[in-house]
């Protein structure tokens, strides 16, 4: 089994298992290194807050622009088809023509499509300029991901670097909610978009300065069949939990969507075992650390985002308060996610990743399950901030323990790849959460019970994946 905290040689498995390290001094950043992380973090807070800013926003561009009511939650899901569907294989073609080139390429992406959107006088150009975010999401995200990791060795460094990454990108959604709102009072809807451009101009001036490219000395073919099966698969796949969430579970568009999707995927994998030079080899799916790694941080995505949603229900249709009144409620979720994602390299230094994904789990679930108590009346709202800051020091390490078992023993050349597994796995569990817990929460006649059901189905998935994960990534 690969070792999760000690360095190995790159292409040389061990057989350490990914439990207790062994006590070492502590590894100390020089000057580049902080560049380099400050330039990448930068990036991908910019990407949390691009993902969750418009969610306010959004009657009101409906308003502005002429969209219909059906047509507006297209907003949301055309820039979630995009990110998800081709994070796999951007991260990749990092691998294949260089992580620096496709990060700086798509940043510039992303800074244009801002500007687009920003501009836009109509549905058409503002639906282009999201889907083209969404491209520049899934090309940034594992690009910036794989240099983080190929800048910092494996152990006590890179944990801190991606606690680090962790916090600021949660920090970005929580930001994203209440900086929409904000905005979009006191300005206007457009500077949910232009508030982009400065930021990604700023990264496109230093990053070539400060980021090394790095890519491998031989450069290998494009698997071209598993980029289309994989691609449309996941396409497919948020597709039709789109339509799922919307209009139910019997939806047969829904169903069809999510039945391509899987045959797709499967099809991928056989693919994958053939091919002369595959998206995934599969070898790197065997490993029981990028599988249960990927597992565990699904299940942490699928878990906190949900519950944000089931929580921004219970705040303005239970209790009554205005979007940015609940948005602003969620700033101590922030608080307790930058708390996780900051102490998580000191955690996993000491008792390694698998506690980290088995400890964070439970202690979200427990802090999940305490959200069962929530009443009618606005008295709840002490027992909902301390839950959910408690929830988010859990999840952010659990987070943060999902990738670095996710991409721990994998060789400098292929951290594209694994980076772009598990930001794969961040943006379809990101896109499941929701329509799970809206189909839960519908089974209920009164909104509190539904919410209430919802709650213990969320607390349930946490537990059983953090024993899951104990139990798979336990000392051999």
């Amino acid at each position: 089994m690969v070792a999760l905290d000690h360095p190995a040689p790159p292409s040389t498995p061990t057989d350490r298992p990914a439990g207790r390290p062994v006590d070492r001094p502590e590894a100390r950043m020089t000057g580049r290194m902080r560049l380099v992380l400050v330039v990448l973090l930068l990036a991908q807070f910019m990407l949390a807050v691009d993902f969750s800013i418009l969610n306010v926003a959004l009657p009101v561009i409906g308003q502005g622009l002429g969209f219909t009511l059906g047509g507006l939650q297209w907003i949301a899901t055309a820039f979630a088809l995009a990110a998800a569907g081709f994070t796999l294989l951007f991260g990749r073609v990092a691998d294949l023509v260089g992580r620096r080139r496709l990060f700086l390429g798509g940043m510039a992406l992303l800074g244009v499509s801002s500007l687009a959107g920003g501009l836009a006088t109509g549905p058409e150009v503002l639906m282009a300029a999201r889907v083209a975010q969404g491209l520049a999401t899934a090309a940034v995200t594992p690009a910036g991901l794989s240099l983080l990791t190929a800048s910092f060795p494996e152990g006590p460094l890179r944990a801190k670097a991606l606690g680090l990454n962790g916090a600021l990108m949660s920090a970005g959604f929580t930001t994203g909610a209440i900086l929409g709102g904000v905005l979009t009072d006191l300005l206007s809807w457009r500077w949910a978009f232009l508030v982009n451009v400065p930021v990604a101009l700023a990264v496109l001036l230093v990053a070539p300065a400060v980021l090394k490219e790095s890519r491998p000395a031989v450069r290998p073919r494009l698997d071209v069949p598993g980029a289309i099966t994989v691609t449309g698969g996941l396409l497919a796949l948020v597709y039709g939990l789109t339509l799922a969430g919307e209009h139910g579970w019997t939806d047969p568009t829904a169903l069809t969507a999510l039945a391509a999707g899987a045959a797709l995927l499967v099809a991928f994998v056989l693919v994958e075992r053939r091919a002369a030079s595959p998206l995934v080899p599969v070898h790197v799916l065997k490993r029981r650390t990028v599988v249960w790694g990927n597992i565990a941080g699904l299940v942490a995505f699928v878990t906190e985002t949900s519950l944000v949603f089931l929580m921004t229900l219970y705040l303005q249709d239970v209790l009554g308060f205005s979007p940015l009144a609940a948005g602003l409620s969620f700033g101590v979720l922030g608080a307790g996610t930058i708390l996780g994602g900051v102490t998580a390299s000191r955690f996993i230094g000491r008792f390694g990743a698998r506690a980290a994904l088995v400890s964070g789990g439970l202690l979200q679930a427990l802090a999940t399950l305490a959200l069962y108590g929530l009443g009618d009346d606005r008295g709840s709202l002490a027992l909902l901030l301390a839950a959910t800051f408690a929830g988010g020091v859990g999840n952010m390490l659990a987070i943060v323990g999902f990738m670095v078992t996710a991409t721990s023993g994998i060789p400098d050349g292929e951290q594209g790849m694994a980076t772009g597994l598990a930001t794969m796995t961040q943006q379809v569990g990101i896109t499941m959460g929701t329509p799970i817990m809206s189909a839960v929460v519908v089974t209920a006649p009164v909104l509190l019970d539904g919410i209430g059901l919802a709650v213990l189905v969320n607390a349930a998935i946490v537990a059983v994946g953090a024993v899951l994960s104990g139990v798979f990534l336990r000392r051999t």
